[in-house]
């Protein structure tokens, strides 16, 4: 039995690559809290968590960095593994 692929080596490195990048959030656009780790970002909604473009339940790549995405956890989870274009932003205030 080989366990959790996302305890592995391979998928922690993508994670710290993805979170190297210091990118926004791919869902809303909004800075994500990259200091929190450990017992903080699990609790944190605004903690980065790697979101996958095409989910994995849908055939997408585990490992692949051009699946990988930057999230907050709240967009991901409320994401679900729906296949969606990231939020629009409108151009104004009103």
């Amino acid at each position: 039995m080989a366990g959790n692929p996302r305890n592995g080596r391979p998928y922690r490195r993508l994670c710290a690559q993805q979170r190297a990048l210091g990118l926004p959030c791919w869902r809303c656009g909004q800075r994500i809290d990259y200091s929190l780790t450990g017992a903080a970002a699990q609790r944190s909604r605004w903690a980065f968590t790697l979101d996958h473009a095409i989910p994995l339940s849908l055939g997408g790549d585990l490992l692949d960095p051009t699946n990988a995405r930057s999230a907050h956890r709240r967009c991901n989870s409320a994401r679900g593994n729906r296949i969606t274009q990231p939020l629009a932003r409108a151009s104004r205030r009103w």
